[in-house]
């Protein structure tokens, strides 16, 4: 599985999961603090695809 193919998956299961979760819970508080420069189903892929690879640690992985 590329890259690419593991994020489209992961951002539609997101965006279905947060559609889901606005109906069931209650209203989502604004969190203080600038927002973050990656998205969920981004940092979701970074992990996912730590696990995939070859590597042990996450500090050599990501550098």
């Amino acid at each position: 599985m590329s890259l690419l193919e593991l994020f489209c998956d992961i951002d539609d299961f997101y965006k279905m999961i947060t559609t889901w979760s606005e109906h069931q819970l209650l209203g989502q508080s604004n969190r203080p603090g600038p927002k973050p420069k990656l998205s969920v189903s981004e940092i979701m892929t970074i992990i996912i695809y730590f696990h995939m690879s070859r590597y042990r640690d996450f500090k050599t992985y990501y550098i």
